[in-house]
């Protein structure tokens, strides 16, 4: 039997995800964001669903033109890059960049002559459990002043994007950044510019701890936010999914190593942490959902820690899980919904621990548990 930890992926459910958020949004390209889980096979799958890609590297490009995509179609929403890669990007095909300063506009420009651009707004990640909030975007007047400087570069000015923050838990979360767009659609146009795309970026939600509503209320709400806002002059609209089409298609498979007490406090090591794939539970702003092959007795609070060496690997000390009172050395415990941002941040060779690998069943196995 394989050594835990591993990441079981079920692409059916992946694929029915993507079906689910095309449904939601018709009309509405879906572009999956590829640093979410870069599995070939996931991105083949997805790819004949009819999604398009999101990328932010040289490395996620290669990945989605190897699935079948072509590089016309992919969207590089990093707003932040390396020259070279801008270029190679370019010269491979991709079009269209994601900017928020001046200094990024410039180099697009210089690196990918005549490519279209996206100035990020800046919005406040309310009601989302992992808030992007501070690292990028800029307020809806340096949005017009990026665009416009882009066009006076040789760019085309394409539009705008955002986004609301990871696992966004509030659909009318998307209705401000909508409005602030169409105020930066407004002044482009009266600028003589012709903006024609807006990107509503991810955060659509995995089944983590706690409630968000059903895929269809997303939809219903940007949809009404995009016809207030931009009413007859509505733009071409795209969306960068990750967690909420991967997340439910995985389940990260660990292992017991031990059950201590220290201070009156239940501590359960795994053989899977912060550095193995849960990076995500730093500051616990993600909680997956946990079953285990000890279930079906009383429980109690833990604090889990991963394999390594390093004190930041501590899983929810603040907020315990509750796990079985009989769990032991060698018991599973098995974390749902975990598709999403587990292999690609597995950190390769950390304390020697090999990166998280995958395993990739057929239809079905995993949709009762999942």
């Amino acid at each position: 039997m394989q050594t835990t930890p591993w990441l079981d992926l079920d692409l059916d459910i992946a694929a029915c995800r993507l079906g689910e958020l095309q449904d939601a949004l018709p009309g509405t390209a879906v572009h999956y964001a590829v640093k979410a889980n870069p599995h070939p096979s996931l991105l083949s799958r997805l790819h004949e669903g009819g999604a398009r890609f999101d990328v932010a590297s040289p490395a996620e490009v290669a990945a989605a033109m190897a699935a079948g995509a072509d590089a016309g179609d992919l969207l590089y929403s990093n707003p932040v890059k390396r020259r070279a890669d801008v270029a190679a990007a370019h010269a491979l095909g991709v079009r269209i960049f994601v900017v928020d300063s001046a200094e990024e506009t410039a180099k697009v420009a210089e690196a990918a002559p005549g490519a279209a651009v996206l100035a990020r707004l800046a919005t406040s990640g309310e009601g989302s459990d992992w808030s992007l909030s501070r690292k990028y975007g800029c307020s809806s007047a340096d949005c017009v002043r990026l665009l416009l400087t882009a066009a006076r570069l040789g760019l085309d000015p394409a539009g705008v994007a955002f986004h609301v923050g990871s696992q966004q838990r509030d659909p009318a979360a998307w209705g401000p950044p909508i409005a602030a767009a169409a105020t930066v659609f407004e002044a482009l146009h009266e600028a003589g510019a012709r903006p024609w795309l807006l990107d509503l970026g991810g955060g659509f939600p995995a089944r983590h701890e706690g409630h968000h509503p059903p895929l269809a209320g997303y939809g219903r709400a940007i949809e009404q936010a995009l016809t207030g806002a931009f009413g007859p002059r509505r733009p071409r609209t795209v969306v960068e999914p990750g967690r909420g089409i991967v997340g439910d298609a995985g389940i990260l498979v660990t292992s017991v190593l031990a059950v201590t007490w220290r201070d009156g406090v239940r501590w359960v090591y795994l053989d899977a942490g912060v550095f193995t794939g849960l990076v995500e539970t730093v500051d616990e702003a993600i909680r997956y959902r946990m079953i285990t092959t000890a279930d079906g007795g009383p429980t109690g609070p833990v604090v889990l820690a991963g394999p390594t060496c390093d004190s930041v690997d501590v899983l929810y000390q603040r907020s315990p899980v509750h796990l079985p009172l009989t769990l032991r050395e060698g018991d599973q415990v098995r974390l749902l919904s975990a598709g999403a941002y587990t292999t690609c941040y597995s950190t390769v060779g950390f304390n020697g621990f090999a990166p998280l690998p995958t395993r990739v069943w057929p239809a079905c196995r995993l949709r009762g548990a999942a």
